[in-house]
């Protein structure tokens, strides 16, 4: 009953946020009066196959991993969010844990940067939101992958080029800010999980953690490297929001250079191919 009643409600949510209140583009017929199930499912970071299946109640028991990104998705409020929670048969997390909820005024704020490539982090590093463009610029990730201490050291690693220094300086800084986090949220049992993957897997990560070694993220210039329109030298700052732990990082381009021509055209590839996953559906 709670998964059936799960499903009807995020079908409903889904119909009264229009595509372009996400950053999503508009174009040719839509049945759909608000996201299509492809979008939705991009902008949650799972599959459609499994957003079809919670909607239709062919899916039982969401992990709260996947309630927080369709609540998140879907623009809800703090009620409406706690109420998605609860008819998924969970409870909201609350104090004592690494927090993830995205209020309107920061997602307002957020559509509107449009042009600009911005993602959502919470205090382990685990991404949250990513707009349209910031997607294109640094692709898709999924699973373990969202999360960037894990995709540092354990997994494919990201579009950004280093050198031996500022790898170690990225490293250093990621622990350093991880041992933070658990030290503020130390009854959180996803972070702790996550910490003793790493340690256990990485001897990199381990020796860091284990040696005490302190670093702080930097607003910098990063070179990524992306396979369609080739290098772009980019600012990188990274924001805070008052009164909650979010990250919010923004990459902008020094106006008429070459790197800001390259990310021009990037937002209009980009765009091209979110038309194409929303008209051919998400594997």
């Amino acid at each position: 009953m709670a998964t059936t009643e799960f499903g009807q409600t995020v079908r409903r949510w889904r119909d009264r946020v229009p595509p372009e209140a996400a950053g999503l583009p508009v174009g040719g017929h839509r049945r759909a009066a608000g996201l299509r199930r492809e979008e939705l499912a991009l902008l949650a970071g799972i599959s459609v196959d499994y957003v079809t299946r919670l909607e239709q109640g062919r899916a039982a028991n969401p992990s709260e991993q996947v309630v927080e990104a369709l609540g998140r998705a879907l623009r809800l409020n703090a009620q409406e969010r706690e109420h998605l929670f609860r008819v998924a048969g969970l409870v909201a997390p609350g104090i004592g844990t690494v927090p993830a909820y995205i209020t309107p005024s920061v997602q307002r704020m957020l559509d509107r940067l449009t042009g600009t490539p911005v993602a959502v982090s919470d205090a382990a590093w685990t991404l949250l939101l990513a707009n349209p463009l910031y997607t294109a610029l640094m692709g898709e990730r999924h699973g373990k992958e969202r999360n960037g201490a894990w995709r540092n050291f354990l997994g494919s690693g990201s579009r950004v080029r280093h050198t031996p220094e500022s790898r170690r300086a990225l490293e250093t800084a990621v622990v350093s800010d991880l041992r933070a986090t658990a030290s503020r949220y130390p009854a959180d049992l996803r972070l702790l999980r996550l910490i003793a993957d790493l340690r256990r897997n990485s001897e990199r990560f381990a020796e860091l953690w284990d040696s005490g070694a302190v670093g702080r993220q930097e607003a910098s210039r990063k070179t990524v490297d992306h396979p369609q329109v080739g290098s772009l030298t980019l600012d990188c700052d990274v924001l805070s929001v008052a009164g909650s732990d979010l990250r919010i990082m923004v990459y902008t381009a020094e106006p008429g250079t070459e790197d800001a021509e390259r990310l021009a055209l990037l937002a209009v590839i980009g765009t091209q191919a979110l038309v194409g996953v929303a008209g051919e559906g998400l594997g």
